[in-house]
This record gives C-alpha cells, sequence and structure tokens, in this order.
C-alpha cells in the first residue's frame, strides 16, 4: 500500500483482527459440524467463506508489521507476494461467494419446487471449488508482478512491499486491475443486485412468513449489498482511476482499508443466514451468564436449524 497513515491502517487492522479471528472461528466451528453431519448447499458456501475470511486474517499480522515499521518490509521478502497475493485473492473470493449464497436465496424463493428437487450439496461443493481456482488464477498477477523485470535492470528495494512499480510492471499490472474489477467486482454486484431486489420483491408479496422472519431476511439481503458496495467499492473504483490515470491513485490505500472491514462484517451475515451459527452463539450466551433455562436441547436446537428454510435463515 503507499501513503498509509500508521495510525489509522493499524488501528483498523487490528480492530479487524481482534473481532474478525473469534467471530470467524466461532462460525467455522458451528457451521464445520453442521456441513459434517448434514450439508447443505449454502452452508457449504458459507463455510468456505468463512475459511476465505479465516486465512485473510491470518495473513493480516504481516500487514500489521509493515504499518509498525512505518511500510519497510524487514522480513523474508517472499512473504511480500505471498501476503499480498492471500490478502486479494480473499477479498474477491468474498465477493464470488457472497454473490453464490445470493443466487441461491434467490432461486430457493422464485422456483421453490423446482429448487428443492434440484437442490444437491455436491453443486455447492463444484461452485466453491471453481471460485477457488478462478480467484487463485486472477490474483496470481500480485504474486508474479513483483518479480517480473524484462529490462534486466536493479530491481525495486526489496525494503518496500508491493509498491514502487516499474514502467514496465504497470503497463501489465493496471489493465490487470481493471480486468478484475470488471470480471470480480461489478459483474458479481450486478449478479448479487439483481437476485437480492427480486428476493425482496418475491418475500414482500408471500403471505405465508411471518412478518419478523420476513424482515429479517428482508433486511439481511440489504445488508449484504451495502457491505458489498461500501467494502469492495471504493477499492475497486481505484482500479477504473488508476487504468485511466496510468498511476495508482493517493487515496487507494484508504480504499483497500474498507474491504479489510469485510473480515469483521461477515459474520454477521453468517449469524442471519444460519440458525445453526445462532442457536450455537445463544448456548454460549447461556452457558457464559450461567442461565439455568436451556430452552431447547442442542439436539433440538440443531433440528430446528437443519429444518428451517435457507431462503430465510
Amino acid at each position: 500500500m503507499q501513503h498509509c497513515d500508521y495510525y489509522l491502517c493499524l488501528t483498523i487492522y487490528i480492530v479487524t483482527f481482534i473481532t474478525g479471528f473469534p467471530a470467524n472461528v466461532l462460525a467455522f466451528y458451528t457451521l464445520s459440524r453442521k456441513v459434517w453431519r448434514k450439508p447443505a448447499p449454502i452452508d457449504i458456501l458459507l463455510l468456505n467463506l468463512i475459511i476465505s475470511d479465516l486465512l485473510f486474517l491470518i495473513f493480516l499480522p504481516f500487514k500489521m508489521q509493515e504499518v509498525a515499521n512505518n511500510m519497510v518490509w524487514n522480513i523474508q521478502y517472499f512473504l511480500c507476494p505471498l501476503s499480498g497475493f492471500v490478502f486479494y485473492m480473499t477479498i474477491y473470493n468474498s465477493t464470488f461467494f457472497l454473490t453464490a449464497v445470493s443466487v441461491e436465496r434467490y432461486l430457493g424463493v422464485a422456483f421453490p419446487i423446482q429448487h428443492s428437487l434440484r437442490r444437491r450439496p455436491i453443486y455447492a461443493v463444484f461452485a466453491s471449488i471453481f471460485i477457488w481456482v478462478f480467484s487463485i488464477l486472477h490474483l496470481s498477477i500480485v504474486y508474479i508482478v513483483p518479480y517480473y523485470n524484462p529490462s534486466g535492470t536493479v530491481p525495486p528495494s526489496r525494503n518496500v512491499c508491493y509498491e514502487g512499480f516499474t514502467d514496465a510492471q504497470l503497463e501489465i499490472l493496471l489493465p490487470v486491475r481493471l480486468e478484475l474489477c470488471i470480471v470480480l467486482f461489478c459483474i458479481p454486484l450486478l449478479i448479487c443486485s439483481f437476485c437480492y431486489i427480486n428476493f425482496i420483491r418475491i418475500l414482500s408479496k408471500l403471505p405465508n412468513i411471518g412478518r419478523r422472519r420476513k424482515l429479517r431476511a428482508i433486511g439481511l439481503a440489504l445488508g449484504t449489498l451495502l457491505v458489498f458496495v461500501l467494502c469492495f467499492g471504493p477499492y475497486n473504483v481505484s482500479h477504473v482511476v488508476g487504468f485511466i490515470t496510468k498511476s495508482s491513485p493517493a487515496w487507494r490505500d484508504k480504499a483497500l482499508l474498507l474491504s479489510t472491514f469485510n473480515a469483521c462484517l461477515d459474520p454477521i451475515i453468517f449469524y442471519f443466514t444460519s440458525a445453526a451459527v445462532r442457536n450455537t452463539l445463544g448456548a454460549m450466551v447461556r452457558s457464559i451468564w450461567g442461565s439455568g433455562k436451556n430452552g431447547t436441547t442442542d439436539t433440538d436446537d440443531e433440528r430446528h436449524a437443519e429444518n428451517e428454510l435457507c431462503i430465510l435463515d
């Protein structure tokens, strides 16, 4: 990143790590149990989104130390392109998995009977594999560019990470960034918007759904779109500006900071999307507060979670 404000960047990274890591670990534990016991397509997609967020958070300390050292990279250089690759790859993983979840929820409302008959966990597995491979192949440019030196001149200082690109490197990087914006952000955003707008339109007309559940589902749809636009929008706009101006805009680092918040906000989506996550969190709260009232047993909670419609939960 360029010109990253010391206190702003370090504060956001630390807050993201402290809040996002335990929340994602809890969600991973809950959904992995549910997927192991009785997998559902939406749970498989959410589990992959959690894994992507955890991978992002595991590598986030490398960015913390970089900021703490005033953007000087003083550890093994191979970790620079590796951490950058994971950092950016998981950002676009999130856009794809959030889009896949929106498609699953839309199909469940728009074509409930047909979709319920054709829903197979293996389809979600194939979709997840495709998303991972697609993101890895596209973001491999992040790993390659720092080593690209066709002129054979002295390479940029390895005391800095992923900045100070040569003209030859920018000739490759800037068009690729524009392609990333179009393929990995704009198209998923259009699909996600179409799915959730129609999801809300159809759901609002269903008479047999309780008002509370309906409002929760609509709120989740709007919240997901808001996260999509606020977390990933500014960063991808910087790709377009950079391509036009032939240089990285000065505010690009601030836009990238917004993307890190996604790792904190995704667990909120998990909470409202998965009844299993809600039940596990509720059980933990009751355990911490020492409540003598268990409500329902774990088995009852899990069975209830399995039976709830994924389109609303």
